[in-house]
């Protein structure tokens, strides 16, 4: 279940932006790179985002094992990746989330964001928001597992990231 994961392949696709209201009040903010930006997201999310958060769930659970590493008294923590080949599942997971971090990076960063008339921010590009912030969290996830920090230091971040992950799927915006 935990193995590196190949790099994504870009390729063409029938994909299609979606405008449901409210934002096809804002199509008119939408760029080409807005557009290029979440169809490629789109690609990863649908090849790799399911597969890659397995990895992560299995790998924050093995952190925990009664056995050690993990809370339990008498037992190491579940910051000592010395036990078991936890290492090893360490080094392939943030591996794995440090191609995709990589991968949607410029492409997050990419994406318009705008000023309402109260001074928020918000996308004009419908689940922009999803994406931006699901790349934010799965970032936050690699640097704390990659710092050592505790299962439940990384387990809000990991939320976050099958939350955005979710709204993603529920919109079926990558359809």
């Amino acid at each position: 279940m935990i193995r590196p994961l190949p790099p994504v392949a870009l390729s063409a696709t029938g994909w299609q932006p979606r405008f449901p209201f409210p934002y096809d009040q804002t199509r008119n903010r939408v760029t080409d790179a807005d557009l290029t930006a979440e169809r490629e997201m789109c690609q990863w999310y649908n090849a790799q985002y399911q597969v890659l958060i397995d990895q992560i769930d299995r790998l924050q659970f093995n952190r925990i094992q009664q056995n050690g590493p993990g809370v339990r008294v008498g037992a190491g923590t579940d910051w000592d990746y010395s036990v078991d080949g936890l290492q090893h599942q360490v080094d392939i997971v943030t591996a794995n989330i440090d191609q995709a971090v990589g991968f949607l990076t410029p492409r997050a960063q990419m994406l318009t964001q705008s000023r309402d008339i109260a001074g928020d921010n918000y996308f004009p590009l419908y689940q922009g928001e999803s994406f931006y912030l699901l790349w934010q969290h799965l970032a936050n996830v690699n640097d704390g597992i990659k710092a050592h920090q505790p299962d439940w230091f990384t387990g809000p971040s990991v939320q976050r990231v099958k939350r955005w992950g979710s709204r993603i799927h529920r919109s079926g915006v990558c359809d």
